[in-house]
């Protein structure tokens, strides 16, 4: 029987040949050594050339397709392809691992690049969207990330002369970028004039802001800032790929083969070409050659490395630069197939697609010869004398060369399709070649390769031959599998096997045969090994396959699924693997990596030498034992061990899915949620004591505390259990088993991981029962060991998912430091150095491995040892190398780093659990024994038998048996601690006595419970076949237990409590005696399980038995005989209950059948529905029926209702359900869904609930968790208010949460990108920019005698010299965001400055000099802001604003911090809250920052704004969460309100965990929608509802409703920080006693109310702030007021439009002054220089245009609803108004001449009024035809014609006042304008962009001057263009800081300001104009 281990002999890389140039660039880079460091297929290569030595890099399982140098020359970062692709960071010196960089991009990693200062690292994916990630890569952590470009990027640069910028190249793309917070956020290069939009390949940064690129077209583009500056042309003559900076210059690399140098200012130094070189590929390269073609430059000093595209490296020496010195070459492009090695020289040659033929001389590892031939070559051979060398070519032929001087011998063709294998035989007589056209063909060498034979049997190409050593015979592989034998030279079939048996073969690289069986695995058919070649000598095979790995097995290898060693480079397929002569070598090459890889072979030394070759390090181990051998040479596993293996604790619906579910569920009851529900009841429950501790699957989970007690863990509990007072304490923040405990090193922190779809892992402390941090996001299934690391920081964590992923956490932050992917078998044990916190060990099944960080992942190494065994613990010892680890068969392993020493004995089967003490260890086993040694295992000092007869006196219960498996041993306080498998804890004193503490049912499910008659006491059985008694007063202990034959799940006290039933799994049942649990009787009539069992009332006269197949027998009990059944259900029977009187049976079945039975015959009684409910029931714990309809959850399909049991005084129902809910219902428990309180303690199904007689405690066993808890019954009124009542229902109550306009508009509002915007007038018709021009009728001769050509536009500045306007500054903003953002006005300074925000622009408006500046570096509206109130921090402010999908992008809703003074942003957080972010609040210390998004889920997210780093973020509430604020006291703590929603979060670590408002404890308190918090002295908070209460919460409990505060909803509060006192805002209307506005005292108990003297019928506030007696508000119709606190008086700062849009836009003629009309009904007068409003009229309807009249003493103004009105300007009185049409007014104009009055309206027509008729206005004649709606109306300057422009993109003549239409263009032409407003027209055609197709250009204005049009849109943009501009997409500068939809715009008298007109934002900006100098 052949040896089926591993060979143990091994290969070592030695050599490769070759260089990546194909599909990479700048990969070629001097290291600090003078070393050359680049790459090939999956290896780092470090090439020392004075030494002629590699070194390699082996840390990437897929080929590499990226490098970058560390500045300082020593580390590398190397990036990979494939479908979780990492980066590499590593030293080129020792060539390890420093950092491991993933789990960001997918695909590949395209590009890499370190700034200046080597901290951070760029990576550029290869995804769709080519991702950008910036990585603080030595933590392994992403800074940033963001999507690139929509095509590919090739290359990415720091500027190195500028901090956080960066450049990108690519397809037609250069982008800049600049780094802010977590936020990326790119320019585009703008090509303009100077050069083509074309790809740019590679760039290089240089000072002042100036990039050079390479180009495509061989130009190099030089950048100033963003703009192309200047083109340096025909730098190369094709396509530049690379670009190199240095001290001296930049050198660039191009596809025309030269190389050239730059000075520092990109002037040429000279020119290096390297097509002329003698060396190289240029021999004759065929017709089809590319040339040469440089991917690679390096240049450092008088050095130069290129590297060309055909894997070569040259280096140069600058000042002999025509002599290039060819250092590295390798096959190119095609792949490589043919490789043969010399029979008696170190020589390999191969032939690749490139039609090369080389050889490469091993020992100097060196190109020796090469040749090029006509064909690709596909396999060589070299004949036995080393003279002839053959070469199978791609075409069919095959050609002879005399190896010596590569001349031709032959060249024959007999075959059409490709040469696959060709070989010489071993007499050298005969070569065999196999070709693709499924035949060899034999030729004889002697007779000039006459063709001699032929062999066809195949029927598919041939792959694989060998020769026999005789020569007569021919084995071969084909391409379908099979393996044929010919006799030789004749090629005739051999058939006979017998002939065979005897044939000894010359070599053997075939894959099929008995002999390499063992290559292939076990239970396959794939051909995907390449080549095989075996070493007789070693007995050692080689194999090469498709996925790149090498494989060594011993030879033969029989079985199939061998053991092997394998070794990672090759990065795809490998092709060919042959030994060397003399079995020194591997030479393996590689498909497509064209590389050739030279191993040398290491045979079987003593293991000693073997310590000192460091083991390589690689990701996947080099020589893994992966096998699947069929036997294995593992011994048999422990049952124990196996059992465990297999369990998966994998759940049918986890916790976290019941959200989700639900809401799937409440569509459907919609309905039933409007009916009133069954409140939850008034008494509660607590939990009290647990018997139980989990042994059976969980080792290591018992500890002493610091304080002495005792915590481990049981189902979903952390329990600290006081030995003393034999009291627990629970920590109950798990929600799902809890599988593995860990104890901080200073013994007062725990840390707990549980299952879960995302498992989560609580660090909570032992006093408080408190989590300090919450650590998840990372393990899928469950968590399955943890440790701590001795300084108590960190934490190490295993996954239960398929690859045990390990995570290293820094648990306090939350943060993850490091993972990897452990082991496909389960870990059980993993341990942290104490030593070195960077090193970890793990052990577990057929696994131990030493692990060391590196950045963000996990290196780890086997350990040494002959074959693995299983490990169930492990410690460290007393040095930093030593481990101790204990295996399944007993023995203790002794390691040094990481090889195997030497194993000790220590107990009989598995050792389960180990111990260090300072001087010593101490074992446990499945022997039951304890067993101390000395600090090296060499003496055991003393054992422990755990033994019945040891047990002291005062034990809380009995040892089921002796010598129990031991599962945890933890030593401290003079004693050993003791968990066993049997669920029990022991203590064990040093002198021997052991006393067991707690213990519980061992593993199997327990069903049985029921509880005494009159006395405290319970009995339990369970499928662990024991029946229990269990005392239920303080001494909590288990009284008696008696084993079963078989295990039971059901058992009932007799009345009298004198007798115990048990039912049994076996449809038997037993009676014993109570007290002694000796058997009275016992029946067995049933085959089936026995599902419950109960004496009748009264005198216990009957039993009646149920079964699970379906019958309910009754017993006589006296008599023993059975005296009924009952017939008639179909399903299994799951409850009993008795009536009264004995004489009726209520029976569930698992169908949901309800029936009823007499008793005792059993017949089956129907009764209706109103009957049952007058029955009186003995007992009720049935589950079905009207009584308990409420019982059943929304979601009852995935979940059962297990049990329920009610409590004597028949007022609370209590329940347990399969997801390990304990539920407390109020009985009778009628309608749906009722309201209930609920515990989470056991883990999976509650199978069983029991009150006790006097319903002072309430018992509850598990199922799966075997525990039976104990919870102490609180009856209402006297308990106290505490955490885990939560109180839920499944269905929120419908009763709505109160109504309000306002709050409705701001729920229901849809913010959307401005981007996205489309057109706000219902346009129709061709855009202007689309349209066909019309030649117009004269095109005028050239020369011409006619007149000039009339000015455009009449200029009313003549006289002086006029000046074009060059650009605009935002100056004035008229308008505040109040309507739906709220808590956006604040104090800066000390109320010397006030901040608010409108549209995008952030604005700091000083009190004194009402000078405003503005923050407006934000793409789009901003929805919140806040300010950091810390003094750390002054002047910081956030705002966050609205935004597209959460995809990091530029349209990714973000959030800025910056500074108010200097406007500097600090940090830019890009968010996943997709919509925007509508609340931000800064933490106590100011250093987070919480935001809330619009989202679907209402995301909450922590961010240290600083770093721009996310801490946390989870899912807020279904509906809107309006706002979220920190408690001013805390980092932790804060609260959040919304749609019925108020939730108390805390932040531990990285998670956020929250609780609902308890709202119960207050009668008919009713969840309303909230809107504003505030908070506090003593963890109060105060929340304002949308009826105007305030809620007062103690904790999350409510305490107290202040009714009425305001009328109307309480909008806004704020806490003043240095007294407490707390201002609130709300809705109502004002009255002598309240207002809108109210001041209270710390506890809300008294307020005084201030008036806001605004005139406004109701007030409504939306902010408020408080500083040194002063109150700022903010208010819905955009006024922001100062309230004196003193003297109530009122000082209005801010003015804007309530509602818009604002239609309307008027400005002075000769004024700085203007008016605005808007929707809200209002007409406002502005002024300029005072920065104020002056005036305001109300309308009392919608106004939607207004017009000065030429002098500026009249005034126009058209309405909504068709009317129009002319004020006179002085006394503001109307001098006429008039209503002739029923629609809009869209605009009116005075003529020039102040006598007509034009008014155009939406019903397509205008009117013209004449003025001087009086204030009757008489219309006089109308324009009609006009094909749609008017928008805007221009008057010539003369008065006789009047321009109009229409809803459907044309633009329209017609005279005054006739109405005649004007339609002969060239008339048209001549008319001099008065004033130009109209977007349409040949003359302004250039002002519509591109991007226009959904929305418009709203509206334009011609500057007085006429030099200049300025024009809104849709977008928000305002836009300068100059006037005219008949081009189309005319030049223009763009200004931002409107939302969406600009109505209107106009310059003011004498061009001094532009004024715009927001439609989305209701606001006033005043731009001021910058004009060229003269």
């Amino acid at each position: 029987m052949a040896d089926r281990t591993a060979p143990n002999c091994h290969l070592r890389l030695e050599w490769v040949y070759g260089y990546r140039g194909h599909q990479c660039r700048n990969n070629l880079y001097y290291t600090a050594a003078k070393e050359i460091v680049y790459f090939v297929a999956g290896v780092g290569v470090v090439y020392n050339t004075r030494e002629h030595k590699q070194k390699f890099y082996l840390g990437h399982n897929d080929d590499i397709i990226s490098l970058a140098l560390h500045p300082e020359r020593v580390l590398v970062a190397t990036g990979q392809v494939g479908k979780e692709p990492y980066i590499c960071v590593w030293d080129s010196y020792t060539v390890q691992t420093v950092s491991i960089l993933k789990d960001v991009h997918t695909h590949g990693i395209a590009c890499l690049a370190f700034d200046l200062e080597g901290q951070c690292l760029v990576s550029v994916g290869l995804d769709s969207k080519n991702t950008i990630c910036v990585w603080d890569w030595r933590r392994g952590k992403v800074l940033a990330a963001a999507p690139g470009h929509t095509d590919r990027i090739f290359d990415i640069s720091w500027d190195l002369y500028q901090p956080s910028k960066l450049v990108s190249c690519g397809v037609k793309h250069i982008k800049f970028w600049s780094l802010c917070g977590n936020a990326l956020t790119p320019k585009r290069g703008v090509f303009g004039k100077t050069g083509d939009l074309q790809t740019i390949l590679c760039l290089a940064c240089a000072k002042d802001e100036v990039t050079y690129s390479g180009a495509l077209n061989g130009d190099i583009y030089v950048w100033k800032g963003i703009n192309l500056m200047r083109t340096v042309q025909g730098a190369h003559g094709s396509g530049i790929f690379s670009m190199n900076a240095c001290e001296e210059g930049f050198a660039t690399g191009g596809r025309d083969g030269c190389v050239r140098l730059w000075d520092l200012n990109f002037k040429p130094i000279t020119v290096i070409d390297l097509r002329e070189t003698d060396q190289g590929y240029k021999v004759a390269r065929g017709e089809n050659s590319r040339g040469l073609s440089v991917r690679s430059v390096c240049w450092r000093g008088d050095h130069i490395l290129v590297g060309t595209q055909d894997s070569e490296i040259f280096e140069i020496v600058v000042h002999d630069r025509n002599k290039p010195f060819l250092i590295m070459q390798g096959h190119c492009e095609g792949e490589l197939w043919a490789l043969a090695v010399h029979p008696t020289k170190p020589l390999a040659m191969t032939g690749s697609d490139d039609r090369s033929v080389r050889i490469w001389s091993l020992i100097d590892h060196a190109l020796i010869a090469r040749c090029n031939m006509e064909e690709p070559i596909r396999c060589a051979a070299v004949s036995t004398d080393g003279i002839h060398l053959a070469l199978g070519m791609k075409d069919g032929s095959f050609t002879v060369l005399r190896v010596r001087d590569m001349t031709e011998v032959v060249h024959i063709k007999d075959r059409k399709e490709a040469i696959h294998e060709l070989k010489y035989s071993p007499d050298g007589a005969h070569l065999a070649v196999g070709s693709n056209d499924n035949s060899v063909d034999i030729y004889g060498v002697v007779q000039r390769y006459k063709k001699v034979g032929e062999c066809i049997g195949s029927t598919s190409f041939i792959t694989h031959m060998d020769w026999s050593t005789d020569s007569k015979y021919l084995q071969t592989n084909d391409g379908s599998g099979r393996r044929l034998f010919y006799r030789m030279p004749s090629g005739k079939e051999v058939t006979n096997r017998e002939e065979l048996k005897l044939v000894q073969w010359a070599t053997w690289t075939c894959v099929l045969g008995p002999e390499v069986n063992g290559i292939w695995p076990k239970y396959s058919d794939i051909n995907d090994i390449n080549s095989v070649d075996a070493n007789f000598n070693n007995q050692v095979l080689v194999t090469a396959d498709d996925y790149g790995l090498v494989k060594l097995l011993r030879y033969p290898c029989v079985k199939k699924g061998a053991k092997f060693k394998k070794y990672l480079g090759h990065s795809a397929h490998i092709t060919n693997a042959r030994w060397s002569h003399d079995y020194q070598w591997v030479v393996t090459i590689g498909g497509a990596d064209h590389s050739v890889f030279q191993w040398k072979f290491v045979p079987e030394r003593k293991s000693k030498e073997a310590l000192h070759i460091a083991p390589q390090e690689i990701l996947a181990d080099s020589n893994s034992e992966e096998s699947d051998s069929d036997q294995s040479d593992v011994p048999e596993m422990d049952s124990e061990i196996e059992q465990e293996t297999q369990l998966t604790y994998r759940r049918q619906v986890y916790k976290e899915d019941l959200p989700q579910l639900k809401e799937q569920c409440k569509e459907k009851h919609r309905a039933t949620a409007m009916k009133k529900r069954e409140r939850a009841p008034g008494s509660g429950v607590k939990l009290h004591f647990i018997h139980g501790y989990r042994g059976y699957d969980c080792r290591s989970n018992l500890f002493y505390t610091q304080t002495g007690e005792i915590v481990y863990h049981v189902a979903a509990v952390g329990v600290v259990y006081n030995r003393q007072q034999n009291t627990q304490r629970f920590y109950m923040g798990h929600d799902d088993d809890i599988l593995c405990l860990a104890l901080h090193p200073l013994k007062d922190f725990v840390a707990t991981g549980q299952v879960g779809r995302d498992s989560s892992i609580h660090i909570w402390d032992t006093e408080m029962l408190k989590p300090m941090s919450v650590l998840k996001g990372f393990h899928q299934l469950g968590v399955c060991a943890l440790d701590f690391s001795a300084d108590g920081k960190r934490l190490a964590s295993v996954g239960l998912d398929d690859n045990h992923t390990i995570v290293l956490w820094d648990w306090r932050k939350g943060e993850k430091l490091s993972a990897m992917r452990g082991s496909k078998d389960k870990i059980f044990v993993v341990k942290i150095n104490p030593y070195l916190p960077d090193k970890l060990i793990t052990a577990g099944v057929k696994h131990m491995k030493f692990w060391h960080k590196a950045g963000g992942g996990l290196i780890g190494r086997k350990g040494n040892m002959g074959k693995t065994e299983t490990m169930m613990c492990a410690v460290y010892g007393w040095s930093e190398e030593m481990v101790f680890s204990g295996t399944c068969t007993g023995d203790i392993c002794i390691w040094r780093d990481m090889f195997l020493m030497k194993t000790v004995k220590a107990h009989d089967g598995p050792v389960f659990s180990m111990h260090a003490l300072e001087k010593g260890f101490v074992t446990g086993g499945k022997d039951g024994i304890v067993a101390l040694w000395d600090d090296t295992f060499e003496r055991c000092l003393k054992t422990y038998a755990i033994k019945r007869a040891v047990l002291a006196p005062g034990s809380k219960g009995l040892l089921l048996e002796d010598n129990p498996s031991i599962r945890a041993i933890s030593l401290g306080h003079g004693h050993i601690l003791v968990g066993t498998k049997n669920g029990e804890i022991l203590e064990v004193d040093k002198s021997g006595p052991i006393t067991l503490l707690v213990q519980g049912h061992m593993e199997g499910e327990v069903w049985g419970l029921a509880t005494h008659p009159h006395l405290p006491l319970c009995a339990t059985v369970s499928d662990d076949k024991t029946l229990r008694i269990w005392d239920l007063s303080p001494s909590h202990c288990m009284l008696a237990v008696r084993k079963l034959r078989k295990g039971g799940r059901c058992c009932c006290f007799s009345p009298d409590g004198k007798a115990l039933a048990v039912g049994l799994n076996d449809g038997s049942f037993i009676i014993v005696n109570a007290d002694t649990l000796e058997d009275l009787v016992s029946f067995h009539h049933r085959k089936d399980i026995i599902s419950d069992i109960r004496f009748s009332p009264g005198a216990g006269k009957y039993l009646a038995v149920a079964s699970g197949d379906s019958f309910v027998d009754i017993y006589n009990v006296m008599s023993s005989k059975r005296v009924g059944v009952c017939k008639g259900c179909l399903n299994y029977i799951t409850h009993l209950d008795w009536d009264r009187r004995g004489k009726l049976l209520q029976v569930n079945t698992s169908a949901k059948e309800q029936f009823f039975f007499e008793a005792p015959r059993g017949k089956r009684q129907t009764i209706p529905a109103t009957e049952v409910e007058k029955i009186d029931w003995s007992t009720w714990t049935c589950v079905l029926g009207t009584f308990v309809e409420g019982i059943w959850p929304v979601i009852s399909e995935v979940t059962e209702v297990t049990a329920a049991c009610l409590s004597n005084d028949r007022k609370v129902l209590a329940t347990g359900d399969d997801l390990g809910y304990i539920k407390l219902f109020r009985y009778p428990v009628k309608g749906k869904y009722a309201k209930f309180k609920r515990y989470v303690a056991h883990s999976t199904h509650v199978t069983n609930v029991r009150w006790t007689h006097d319903d002072s405690l309430l018992v509850t066993v598990g199922g799966g968790d075997t525990c039976l808890m104990i919870w102490a019954h609180e009856p209402e009124g006297h308990r106290e208010i505490r955490q885990c009542d939560s109180e839920e229902s499944d269905i929120e109550s419908e009763d709505d949460g109160g109504y309000d306009s306002d709050v409705t508009r701001e729920n229901e509002i849809n913010y959307t990108i401005k981007a996205l915007s489309t057109n706000m007038r219902p346009m129709t018709g061709v855009k202007p920019h689309l349209q066909l021009k019309e030649p117009s009728v004269d095109e005028r001769p050239p020369v011409s005698r006619a007149l000039p050509q009339p000015e455009k536009l009449q200029t009313n500045n003549v006289g002086k010299k006029k000046r074009p306007i060059e650009d605009l500054v935002l100056e004035l903003v008229f308008g505040y965001r109040g309507n739906d953002c709220r808590n956006n006005v604040h104090y800066l300074n000390e109320g010397t400055d006030i901040i608010y925000h409108t549209a995008s622009v952030g604005i700091v408006l000083n009190l004194t000099t009402s000078c405003q500046s503005f923050y407006v570096e934000h793409s789009d509206d901003i929805l919140c802001l806040t300010i950091n109130q810390h003094p750390k921090f002054p002047n910081v402010v956030a705002t966050g604003q609205v935004g597209d999908i959460g995809d990091m992008s530029a349209t990714s809703p973000s959030i800025h911090v910056w500074d108010a003074m200097t406007k500097q942003t600090l940090s830019v957080l890009r968010c996943f809250h997709a919509g925007g972010v509508c609340s931000v609040s800064f933490s106590a210390t100011g250093k987070l920052l919480l935001s809330v998004g619009l989202d679907p889920e209402h995301t909450v997210t922590i961010w240290k704004w600083q770093e721009g780093a996310k801490v946390a973020s989870w899912i807020g509430h279904t509906q809107r969460i309006f706002v979220a604020e920190f408690r001013p006291d805390s980092d932790t703590h804060f609260v959040s309100v919304g749609i019925k929603h108020v939730r108390f979060w805390t932040l531990a670590g990285r998670a956020l965990l929250s609780k609902k408002g308890v709202l119960s404890t207050l009668e008919d308190a009713r969840m309303q929608t909230m809107l504003s918090v505030a908070f506090g002295a003593n963890n109060l908070t105060f929340t304002g509802t949308i009826s105007g209460d305030v809620c007062v919460w103690k904790e999350h409990i409510l305490v107290r409703i202040v009714a009425k505060a305001h009328t109307g909803p309480v909008f806004t509060m704020y806490t003043t920080l240095r007294d407490g006192l707390i201002v609130t805002g709300g809705k109502e209307r004002p009255s002598k006693e309240g207002g809108a506005l109210k001041l209270w005292d710390q506890e809300l108990k008294r307020c005084r109310a201030f008036r806001l003297e605004t005139g406004q019928i109701i007030d409504c506030v939306r902010s408020v702030c408080r500083g040194k007696g002063k109150i700022l508000v903010g208010t819905r119709n955009a006024e922001i007021i100062e309230v004196g606190e003193k003297n109530a008086a009122c000082n209005i700062l801010v003015n804007g439009h309530m509602d818009g849009p604002i239609w309307g836009l008027g400005t002075h003629p000769s004024r700085d002054v203007f008016l605005s009309a808007a929707e809200d009904g209002t007409v406002r007068l502005w002024d300029i220089p005072e920065k104020k409003m002056l005036n305001k009229v109300n309308l009392g309807h919608p106004a939607h245009t207004i017009s000065y009249s030429p002098e500026g003493d009249m005034v126009a103004i058209g309405m909504k609803n068709g009317e129009f009105i002319i004020l006179l300007v002085t006394s503001l009185k109307i001098w006429g108004k008039k209503r002739d049409r029923r629609s809009p007014i869209q605009d009116i104009r005075f003529s020039p001449n102040s006598r007509y009055l034009a008014v155009g309206s939406n019903e397509c027509a205008v009117d013209f009024y004449d003025l001087t008729l009086g204030p009757q206005l008489n219309r006089i004649n109308s324009c009609r035809d006009i094909p749609s709606f008017v928008m805007q109306m221009d008057f010539s300057a003369d008065s006789n014609y009047v321009q109009i422009s229409t809803g459907a993109y044309k633009r329209l003549v017609y005279e005054v006042p006739s109405g005649k239409q004007v339609t002969e263009q060239s008339y048209i032409d001549r008319i001099t304008w008065a004033t130009w407003t109209s977007v349409l027209g040949d003359e302004v055609v250039g002002i519509w962009s591109r991007n226009t197709d959904k929305a418009d250009v709203t509206c334009a204005c011609v500057s007085h001057s006429g030099l200049n049009i300025v024009t809104g849109d849709d977008f928000g943009m305002v836009k300068l263009f100059d006037f005219l501009c008949p081009e189309k997409f005319a030049k223009h500068k763009r200004f931002l800081g409107h939302s969406a939809h600009l109505t209107n715009v106009r310059f003011t008298n004498g061009d001094r300001f532009v004024v715009s007109a927001g439609g989305d934002d209701r606001s006033l900006f005043v731009w001021r104009c910058v004009h060229a100098p003269h």
